[in-house]
């Protein structure tokens, strides 16, 4: 009996039409449009509308990506979301989006791995559908990190803008083969990047609202070190595990947390030329478990992939999460 390849077969995004400038930013906090740059590498993120939320993101995203793989949405037969700015705690966003989308038989729910979250989705996805136990997955990071971002605080809120992006993942059709993914984790270093209070630890109140603890806190520098060391691990594990080296890559889709740690990254792979690591930093900055789903999708609009042509995905994330992914055309 043949095995069962899970492929993506359809992918779709979507990016709020309101754009924050690093001249908007000068404006509201001390920063500057050169320290901003130099150091992230971003000019512009993406900032979604007061009653534009998680859901209604990933709907927009999800509709793209069934149009893409020409399927519609009743063949769907489960939902799986991944995101830290879901619409509530519960219900999940997965089951808001399979409202919107009219898909009565889809399964739903939502995944939290924070900014590797899409590539957690991809490694359940690609379980369930090479076990034969669904026919067509759809999957989809949706990302209002704006609600969440401290805007008196330079160092974090430059970094982050709002966006999502789909996929359909079946063993039927045309696609992307999800060849190997391999993923970690390591709750030890929880702490370094974390939203102190909102949940069952900390509940919302009068005070937990004045000391900004419903904002993002991160320890950047040390962030900085573990994403560059993760991510390459996760990289070459997966190139192992996949029985290639990255002579056999034509693109790096890094996570787009910014632009110093995706030059770290690619000074990890001698053989694989700048040009070939895809980027949208600049434009969207830091989307979260959205990035580097955005990115596929752009990429596959503006570089239509040749046979047997690969693609190699990482992301890191507070967990702390992370993990690669190899895609093949």
């Amino acid at each position: 009996m043949k095995s069962r390849q899970a492929k993506i077969i359809g992918t779709g995004s979507y990016l709020p039409e309101k754009v924050l400038t690093n001249s908007d930013l000068e404006k509201i906090v001390d920063t500057s449009d050169e320290w901003i740059t130099t150091r992230t590498g971003m000019k512009e993120r993406r900032i979604a509308q007061a009653d534009e939320f998680a859901s209604h993101m990933g709907t927009k995203a999800a509709l793209r990506a069934l149009e893409s793989a020409k399927i519609s949405a009743s063949e769907i037969d489960f939902i799986l979301v991944a995101s830290l700015t879901p619409d509530y705690v519960f219900p999940s966003t997965a089951c808001l989006i399979q409202s919107a989308l009219g898909a009565k038989k889809a399964a739903s729910a939502d995944v939290q791995a924070a900014c590797t979250g899409y590539l957690y989705l991809l490694s359940m996805a690609k379980a369930f559908i090479e076990s034969g136990q669904y026919k067509n997955i759809l999957v989809i990071a949706a990302e209002k990190l704006s609600v969440i971002t401290n805007y008196k605080d330079r160092s974090t809120c430059v970094l982050f803008g709002d966006g999502a992006a789909a996929c359909v993942i079946s063993a039927e059709g045309k696609g992307l083969a999800i060849e190997n993914i391999q993923l970690g984790a390591d709750g030890d270093l929880a702490e370094l990047i974390v939203m102190p209070a909102g949940g069952s630890r900390k509940p919302a109140s009068a005070e937990t609202v004045a000391n900004c603890e419903h904002f993002i806190k991160m320890a950047g520098n040390e962030v900085f070190k573990q994403a560059v060391r993760r991510m390459e691990a996760a990289c070459k594990d997966c190139l192992e595990g996949a029985r290639l080296t990255e002579n056999d890559i034509s693109w790096l889709i890094p996570h787009q947390a910014n632009s110093r740690i995706i030059d770290a990254i690619a000074k990890r792979f001698e053989h694989l030329p700048s040009e070939r690591i895809f980027k949208t930093v600049q434009k969207y900055g830091n989307t979260s478990a959205s990035s580097i789903g955005i990115a596929l999708d752009e990429l596959l609009r503006t570089h239509p992939l040749k046979s047997g042509e690969k693609i190699l995905l990482t992301a890191f994330g507070a967990g702390l999460t992370w993990g690669a992914g190899i895609l093949g055309g």
